[in-house]
């Protein structure tokens, strides 16, 4: 199956029919296969999770239950069962919606997660089903590692496509304030069709954040899909109360600025934010977060 000639043969076939739902339903499929190949290549590692999105998606460092989606090794310092759910309406297009969930799962020798994200809707879809482990060596050092399926469907008799790939990650705490992160997605270059040597992008990331205080973090990270060019992403989260955040990012490639806040209800925590784009607008996400257990007292590292 190869999207390139998928959109060829969707422009000579389906634009020119005069058909209103036929139309508009290709008009779609091609908007939404084109976005994915401009963005990035298909079946790329979408990030999910609403707190990492205000902060311009910087979030190899951070250690939460969406590190089941972002770097696996975060989930080593977890000590209790947490599960959350999120949603992106990108550009403000139902068509184009990323919905995703993640749960993290402790044990005596380590954390367990698990996460799916779900792209596109009923003509083209990409999906990811990962499962992962992750292990503290010590309080200062932990490393993780997942394997994927993933899996595209496109409508109109091209049916869908699956394929296995692999991440591993690593964090470290040199001193108590700062904690440094690296990624590495699908190292292995999995291939996703014979049809022009198709493969799944290889996407490295190496990233950090700080403590200046209790009340504020400053993260910082780069991406490198190895096909494209460098993405560098940074963000802050600022404590204003115990029980809310407030957060504020930006990236690269292309530029996008981002906002948000969070919300703290005993062991629910609700997140809401946005990503803005100077051309296709906004895309507002939505994230709640489950922990088991009696509520204590968050740092901003670990929520």
């Amino acid at each position: 199956m190869c999207i390139n000639k998928l959109l060829i043969h969707l422009f000579s076939t389906i634009l020119p029919s005069p058909s209103g739902k036929r139309l508009r339903a290709g008009a779609l499929l091609i908007f939404s296969i084109g976005f994915v190949l401009l963005a990035k290549a298909g079946n790329e590692n979408f990030p999910i999770g609403a707190r990492s999105s205000a902060m311009g998606n910087a979030s190899v460092s951070l250690s939460d239950v969406w590190s089941a989606q972002q770097n696996q090794a975060g989930l080593g310092f977890m000590k209790k069962i947490a599960a959350g759910v999120y949603y992106e309406n990108r550009f403000s297009l139902k068509e184009l919606s990323l919905k995703g969930a993640v749960i993290a799962l402790p044990i005596k020798g380590g954390t367990f997660g698990l996460s799916i994200s779900n792209f596109g809707y009923s003509l083209f879809s990409e999906n990811k089903y990962c499962f992962s482990f992750a292990k503290a060596f010590s309080d200062k050092f932990s490393m993780g590692i997942a394997m994927d399926y993933l899996t595209t469907k496109i409508s109109e008799g091209y049916g869908s496509k699956g394929t296995l790939a692999a991440e591993f990650g690593i964090q470290a705490k040199p001193i108590k304030e700062l904690t440094i992160g690296a990624h590495v997605f699908n190292p292995t270059r999995a291939k996703l069709s014979d049809y022009n040597n198709e493969r799944i992008p290889t996407i490295i990331r190496l990233g950090a954040d700080y403590n200046f205080s209790d009340k504020v973090t400053v993260a910082i990270e780069t991406e490198k899909d190895m096909s494209k060019k460098s993405i560098f992403k940074a963000g802050i989260e600022y404590k204003a109360v115990k029980e809310f955040y407030l957060r504020a990012g930006i990236a690269t490639n292309p530029t996008l600025s981002s906002f948000g806040f969070g919300l703290n209800l005993k062991n629910f925590k609700l997140d809401i934010s946005a990503n803005y784009h100077q051309v296709l607008g906004f895309s507002p996400q939505f994230g709640l977060t489950y922990v088991l257990g009696k509520n204590e007292s968050d740092s901003p590292k670990k929520q």
